[in-house]
């Protein structure tokens, strides 16, 4: 049997390629090609859960799974497998499998090799469904342990670098990853139900675009040109609505060279939705549909309780839609208008006392003024987000801070745009569009002033020259709205493999 793993893990390593080898002198395949299967492990759950207690069943079920406990008891052992359904006790017995299987089986398979078994289904006098083995078959040997504490690997930084072990030994990471397949494919289907065509628009792009932020940049060596990483794919998308596709999505990365935290990553993942002869009033409606039918193919009927933080427990009512215009907002929580804010009448004193910082440090260690829009984001964060708990819509933003929005007809300070809050969390963002070429370029020129990240893209504005019709403008960041609907307080959790700072000289 193999020794504690307390050993190190070059010794537990050397142990099993030696067990490796007298299999391989056995002629028993360590790495068999195939394994057919009757039944995974839920789907015997399911279908035997009538036994009763000491119950039998004679019938022959064939399944598999990973080794994850081991009781030996002399001439018998009760185990546990374990497949992406659910895991399965399994019972083997000397005298059923004969000798030489039962001392293989005893001496050189281990916790976390992956076996084939085939058996008769029966209920313990404890009350636990158990497969009586007849036949087992070795699938494939591992050569590492699992973690110690298999029933619940904790350490965050193994947890990330090493899914694969977060996935065997952590059921809920599994649940979280199937949840966030049913978010995904819920979209999809709403979204082409209601006659949506979903499209394709490019990863690498001549120039970042679409939203303000610091892209990644690469280099073709054909082409000899400097190429970016796409920060969104929105103006493609509307170059679509030029063409004439008049309901369009794209589900896909995005990528964006700026901070990581609980919130953020730099590959993450949206879907960014327009629709023509529409504005931002259909996309709230839009954005309500798509949640609340998230929630219902979660099985979330009226309330989510989220753990954003250690003692700060949020009970989320999932019909208690709210909408607040941005500057009743800051009325109720800053309670400096926020025209103050946009006319930058605030002075340095007052960003002090509200605990705001005005100057950011630079690669070269100089330090800059912060734009007026990151500024009024700090404000708005510090102040107002912490209070947006229930689905919130937060309206009609300052012109100068939502350079592609149309402005309200009524007021041309302000733009006809939505942020949409649960969970103190941004979770969507919309427009009604602009499509005024015109007007374009010179809000593109007024954030050229403003942001050193701003393009201006001549292909964007030659595309709205031929003429855009009205559209709304949706999108939503999955990973943020996986966190909320499968309780999970930092993006990493709802990402397969987010991105960590390279281990050097790892082995």
């Amino acid at each position: 049997m193999e020794l504690t793993t307390r050993q190190p893990i070059y010794q537990l390593i050397k142990i099993r390629k030696d067990k490796l080898t007298k299999l391989q002198q056995l002629n028993i395949n360590p790495y068999p090609n195939k394994f057919s299967v009757s039944h995974d492990i839920a789907s015997i759950i399911q279908q035997f859960s009538y036994l009763q207690n000491g119950q039998v069943e004679t019938c022959n079920i064939v399944t598999k799974g990973r080794l994850i406990l081991r009781r030996e008891m002399g001439k018998s052992v009760f185990c546990h497998i374990q497949d992406i359904t659910g895991k399965l006790q399994i019972y083997l017995r000397k005298d059923v499998l004969g000798e030489k299987e039962f001392e293989i089986f005893s001496e050189l398979i281990d916790l976390g090799d992956i076996i084939g078994v085939e058996g008769e289904p029966f209920r313990t006098k404890t009350g636990e469904l158990t497969l009586n083995i007849k036949k087992y078959t070795l699938l494939c040997k591992s050569l590492r342990p699992l973690p110690e504490k298999w029933h619940g690997l904790k350490d965050i930084e193994t947890r990330y670098r090493q899914r694969y072990l977060d996935l065997i030994t952590n059921p809920q990471t599994v649940n979280t990853f199937i949840a966030r397949n049913k978010i995904i494919s819920t979209i999809r289907e709403l979204l082409n139900s209601k006659g949506f065509l979903e499209v394709e628009t490019p990863m690498i792009q001549p120039y970042p675009g679409g939203a303000i932020a610091r892209p990644f940049k690469t280099y073709h060596n054909a082409l000899a040109e400097e190429f970016y990483f796409r920060i969104a794919p929105e103006l493609y998308l509307k170059m679509l609505l030029v063409g004439g596709f008049e309901k369009i999505y794209e589900l896909g990365k995005s990528f964006r060279n700026e901070g990581i935290d609980r919130f953020h990553n730099p590959e993450f993942t949206m879907v960014e939705i327009y629709q023509a002869y529409a504005d931002y009033n259909d996309m709230m409606e839009l954005t309500k549909e798509i949640f609340l039918t998230c929630c219902k193919n979660l099985g979330i009927t009226e309330k989510i309780q989220y753990s954003f933080q250690e003692g700060e427990n949020y009970t989320i009512e999932i019909n208690n839609f709210q909408k607040f215009s941005l500057e009743e907002l800051f009325d109720k929580y800053v309670t400096i208008p926020l025209s103050k804010f946009i006319d930058e009448k605030v002075d340095e004193t007052t960003y002090k006392n509200l605990g705001i910082e005005i100057y950011e440090l630079q690669p070269d260690g100089t330090k800059t003024k912060r734009s007026k829009k990151k500024l009024i984001d700090s404000v708005f964060e510090k102040y107002i987000q912490p209070n947006l708990i229930n689905p919130t819509f937060v309206i009609d933003y300052p012109s100068e801070l939502s350079p592609l929005a149309k402005y309200k007809p009524e007021n041309k300070k302000f733009v006809e745009r939505f942020e949409f809050y649960i969970a103190a969390q941004e979770i969507a963002n919309a427009y009604s569009e602009l499509n005024d070429p015109i007007e374009q370029r010179e809000r593109f020129a007024q954030q050229l002033t403003q942001e050193e990240k701003m393009v201006l893209n001549e292909e964007f504005i030659t595309a709205l020259e031929y003429g855009m019709p009205p559209a709304g403008g949706l999108g939503i960041g999955i990973d943020r709205l996986c966190m909320v609907l499968t309780n999970n307080n930092s993006i990493r959790d709802v990402i397969l493999f987010p991105l960590l700072k390279p281990i050097k000289n790892e082995i």
